[in-house]
């Protein structure tokens, strides 16, 4: 049996008078891969802001409705945003190493948490690494520059940072647009793994790597949700017009 992790009723968001997300109703099922997909500015990256309070930090946000993480309401008035943004941690669509070692861009966030015990952090280091599938190409060189990583290496080094936080949802935005299609294949493989422990949602530009990934797909348009389903079910024999449109190529 299923269990939603993430439960959206009526949410809605803006930014000042402008409405960017309508009435959003969605649930997102313990480890799933949910995908989310729609052309530009269909709200897909709000919704993401919108699960871990990112969109807090932008004047003039304001919400109505809900969203209930694990039975809490996130924008009730005792959450402790600090922690939602551990358990819901996001990647996005650009790699930000930050100009230090790959050692020490894991376990930055550790370091800002109190966590200096050496081997703690050793253990952390390769576990993270190894869930995101860059253990192997970096183990002899952890104490050399993040900066000299390639792309695809610097997103999952970025991977790395949020899983070494121990989150219980990763959100990625669009992880893979400027990647070439092998580091592409390599964060799809790590993804695949990391549902056994995590629940993911997955905002992406390309429709086939929702194909190839999500086990349920949500397609939003113009900040509302068109439709979700399975995702063979939405690839094969979408309910929506709008939604056969898109997946056709005919917009967006």
């Amino acid at each position: 049996m299923k269990t939603r992790g993430i439960i959206v009723r009526n949410f809605s968001h803006y930014y000042g008078q402008v409405r960017s997300l309508n009435n959003i109703n969605l649930d997102v099922y313990r480890h799933e891969i949910l995908g989310i997909i729609g052309p530009a500015k269909s709200g897909k990256s709000t919704f993401l802001a919108c699960l871990n309070r990112l969109n807090d930090l932008i004047p003039g946000s304001r919400v109505e409705g809900k969203i209930e993480v694990d039975g809490q309401d996130i924008y009730g008035p005792d959450v402790d945003v600090v922690a939602l943004r551990r358990k819901l941690g996001i990647v996005f669509a650009t790699p930000v190493p930050l100009p230090m070692t790959i050692y020490e861009n894991v376990v930055f966030g550790l370091r800002l948490l109190g966590n200096d015990e050496r081997r703690e952090l050793d253990r952390i280091v390769e576990d993270s690494l190894e869930k995101a599938g860059l253990w192997n190409e970096v183990k002899d060189r952890l104490h050399t520059s993040a900066l000299k990583l390639s792309g695809g290496q610097q997103q999952r080094l970025c991977l790395a940072r949020v899983l070494a936080l121990k989150p219980e949802y990763i959100l990625l935005d669009e992880p893979t647009s400027g990647l070439d299609p092998i580091s592409t294949m390599k964060i799809e493989e790590s993804l695949r793994q990391l549902k056994k422990d995590y629940t993911i949602i997955l905002v992406t530009n390309n429709t086939k790597q929702a194909a190839r990934v999500a086990d349920r797909t949500a397609f939003f348009l113009m900040g509302e949700l068109v439709e979700i389903d399975e995702t063979h079910v939405i690839f094969t024999r979408p309910m929506d017009k709008r939604t056969e449109a898109y997946l056709e190529g005919k917009f967006g």
